[in-house]
């Protein structure tokens, strides 16, 4: 077994990987799953139950996040706790997120003028996502799946849910299953790729009867039954140990999920209108810079018990609403004129803190 500093070689790295997936996502989180060792023991019960216990507090700022049918950009606060853990055949990743949007995405009901500052409160979100791999490697007892730069292959089961105080009403309720294939990068890093199926339940309150043009039934309750779909989730970490070592303090990471069209949400003969039709949605974090606060102030012995970090947010079609389409009135807010709702660009910064 390889060793550095002292350690594993696959600790070493799963403890600098546990490190980037506090990682938020402003109303959705990535799939952030690591692999578990190369081989696992004979038996669970020789070993610690959790071979890595990381737990994180965060609160992070969005500065021009956006909401379906906000009249305009809408700073977001994030409060945040992340749990991830490796034990003998895998890993399991938890985070649970509480939103809150100024004024300009206001919380319902609002008798206020929309838009105008500080007319009614902002929206409240809370949001929680779920996932665990089952190394491949572990659980055949083997180093078969790891070859070349591949460290491993898993499967990998999640499953997500969302709710918020707006006029529409979101429940959110999905499920993943899938495989994840991990490889390895330069200075402790890895990328991860995870095709999954994908099922999502939600809820839509322009759905409801009283929102239907004529020839459409619409949904009774606002309850949509979506089609299942593909995605695809990436995430990968990386230190910058290229920089000198008097400014090894720096790590990049990021995370991206591509979902396919999930269907209108309509189902058993009832009908709603074809502007309803999702489409490709695309969530990601392309790239986060993290400085190791804790580790400059304390030394190695306490390196990222403190992270603070910048990142940028790119939401397309967000929720899965056709930014392109006139007939959304969530995106094309007001005489046709497209306001971007449906479409997130932001920068978003944030301090992490381990517990």
């Amino acid at each position: 077994m390889h060793l550095r500093n002292g350690k594993p070689a696959w600790l070493t790295k799963l403890i600098g990987a546990a490190l980037t997936i506090t990682g938020l996502s402003v109303g959705m989180a990535f799939a952030a799953d690591i692999d578990a060792p190369t081989k696992a023991p004979k038996s669970v019960l020789d070993v610690p139950w959790f071979i890595v216990n990381d737990n994180r507090l965060t609160y992070a700022y969005a500065f021009t996040a956006t909401e379906p049918g906000a009249a305009s950009r809408t700073a977001k606060q994030v409060f945040a706790f992340t749990h991830f853990d490796v034990w003998a055949y895998g890993t399991n990743f938890v985070e649970l997120e509480m939103l809150k949007s100024d004024s300009r995405d206001p919380a319902s009901p609002c008798l206020g003028t929309v838009g105008v500052p500080n007319a009614c409160a902002g929206t409240a979100e809370f949001y929680g996502l779920f996932r665990s791999t089952f190394g491949w490697n572990q659980i055949f007892d083997t180093k078969a799946f790891t070859i070349g730069p591949l460290s491993n292959i898993s499967f990998v089961i999640g499953a997500d849910t969302e709710v918020e105080n707006q006029f529409l009403a979101p429940n959110k309720k999905d499920i993943v299953a899938g495989l994840q294939f991990a490889f390895d990068l330069p200075y402790k890093g890895y990328f991860n790729v995870s095709p999954v199926y994908y099922q999502e339940w939600n809820h839509n309150a322009f759905l409801m009867p009283g929102f239907m043009p004529a020839g459409f039934t619409g949904l009774p309750d606002g309850n949509t039954r979506f089609h299942p779909t593909w995605s695809v989730e990436l995430n990968y970490y990386m230190d910058l140990g290229f920089l000198p070592e008097s400014m090894q303090y720096f790590a990049v990471s990021g995370r991206a999920s591509f979902r396919g069209s999930k269907g209108d949400g309509s189902y058993g003969g009832l009908t709603v209108p074809s502007s309803n039709n999702t489409r490709m949605e695309i969530n990601s974090e392309p790239v986060r810079l993290t400085f190791d606060a804790s580790k400059l102030l304390w030394g190695k012995k306490y390196s990222h018990f403190v992270d603070v970090w910048v990142a940028y947010l790119y939401w397309h079609n967000k929720f899965g609403l056709d930014d392109s389409n006139p007939a959304v009135g969530a995106c094309f807010f007001a005489n046709g004129v497209n306001n971007k709702s449906c479409t997130e660009k932001s920068l978003y910064s944030g301090i992490s803190v381990k517990f």
